[in-house]
């Protein structure tokens, strides 16, 4: 029994070596396809090679395999450095805290930052971008409430809606409790983007400001408002709808190159005693509402139904030109989503009742900041201008019109590259300005 058991282990032990020796011997010295022969042997379709793979032949030795491993590695290692040195070396870190629809404006179409959740209604969104030497961090969000989420840099922007009475009470809220966090040394500086009074009636914030005795060292206003110096107040533009969820367009070879239905859109409300009241009067009396896309209400809506939604972008994205009557003031959203879809706005170039006008670095109100940044749309005085316009329109060739919206999409996308230069300047300029100086 003994013997039997000694000539069986034997047995095993010499099996284990033939087959170590089998397999050292496949690995390191049996003859390889060379690697012209491997070129030459004919490509079997995707699919094929996909059910193939799993019953060749795999050595990890190599060496192709090996180096290709190795130089991957190596990438992904760089590219983590890189990262690493990013962040290291960013002497700007800035919190922006987005209390206002507009705040998407800046952070998804002038940075062109993302945002996670991808959910539009999620209670809590965030997200980061490194500019230059600039660390952005963003957050947005109903759960955004003060003293409620961590404060994760010593320089803060608010991004506030001070258009009426009832958004300046909510507004106040957030300066007073930035205002603590300055006076108890857990903030710096602090600079706030404003979503002014159509008017220009902004004088509420002025007591916030460094400039009056306040803590607030930047203002960032929307609309012409005099205040504004470019030292630091500046003027801002009001962008696109994202309250309506206006969407980042991307141009497209069709957006440009296609040939549009219509000459003309308008899809809006109609105001008594508006202008917007001779517009539609004008196109009816010439029959130009053949031309153009038009689709008038009585009552302003303040969302928009999916239906509502897709008729306007289409009424954009088939439309040569889109016609911008004032409202309550004469920047509106309209004119920037128009850019967005390569449609050129034709703009009434006409002040507004309120305290709008001429700041003291400028004198080209209303629009002056679209003007100054040589905006390419069309500014008509009074509506009865437009029949010229459209006549104009039909002697243009579509390789005219191509060119024209290549014009209208570059100079938006510089336009908004120009504006966020801006934003960044201004704020290194100030806050480090002044960390430096003690």
């Amino acid at each position: 029994m003994r013997l039997t058991r000694k000539r069986l282990c034997s047995a095993l032990l010499a099996a284990y070596l033939l087959f170590s020796l089998y397999a050292a011997y496949s690995v390191f010295l049996k003859p390889r396809r060379s690697a012209a022969s491997r070129a030459a042997a004919p490509r079997e379709k995707q699919g094929r090679e996909h059910a193939v793979l799993g019953t060749e032949e795999w050595n990890p030795w190599e060496v192709d395999e090996k180096n290709d491993l190795q130089r991957k590695s190596a990438n992904s290692l760089q590219l983590l450095k890189k990262m690493q040195v990013q962040q290291e070396q960013t002497d700007l870190r800035v919190q922006i805290w987005g209390k206002a629809a507009i705040g998407l404006y800046l952070w998804q179409h002038i940075f062109e930052g993302l945002l996670e959740p991808a959910d539009v209604s999620a209670q809590w969104r965030e997200g980061s971008v490194t500019a230059g030497k600039s660390f952005f961090s963003f957050i947005t969000g109903p759960a955004v409430v003060p003293g409620y989420f961590s404060v994760e840099a010593d320089n803060v922007v608010l991004v506030l809606n001070g258009r009426e009475e009832g958004k300046i009470s909510y507004a106040t809220q957030w300066l007073h409790y930035a205002q603590t966090l300055v006076q108890t040394h857990k903030l710096q500086h602090v600079a706030v983007v404003l979503l002014g009074s159509e008017q220009c009636r902004n004088e509420w914030i002025s007591p916030y400001l460094k400039r009056y005795g306040g803590f607030v060292d930047l203002l960032f206003v929307i609309y012409d408002s005099p205040l504004v110096n470019e030292e630091d107040i500046f003027h801002w533009p009001l962008g696109v709808a994202t309250y309506r969820y206006f969407p980042v367009v991307e141009p497209s070879w069709s957006m440009l190159h296609t040939p549009r239905p219509y000459q003309c859109n308008f899809l809006g409300t109609i105001y008594k005693n508006s202008t917007r009241e001779i517009l539609v009067d004008v196109l009816k009396q010439n029959g130009l509402d053949k031309l153009c896309w038009i689709s008038a209400r009585e009552e302003w809506w303040p969302q928009e139904t999916n239906e509502s939604l897709r008729n306007y972008h289409d009424a954009l994205l088939q439309s040569d030109l889109t016609l911008c009557p004032v409202g309550v003031n004469t920047e509106c959203y309209r004119v920037y989503e128009a850019c967005s879809f390569g449609s050129v706005p034709v703009v009434e170039d006409v002040m507004t009742p309120g305290n709008c006008g001429n700041s003291s670095v400028s004198h080209s109100a209303p629009l002056q900041l679209l003007k100054t940044t040589g905006a390419p749309f069309i500014f008509i005085k009074n509506w009865k201008e437009l029949p010229a316009i459209l006549e104009k329109e039909q002697n243009m060739t579509l390789q005219q019109k191509i060119q024209r919206r290549k014009q209208l999409m570059e100079w938006y996308r510089q336009f908004k590259a120009q504006m966020r230069q801006k934003f960044i300047s201004a704020l290194e300029n100030s806050f480090l300005a002044k960390d430096g100086g003690g």
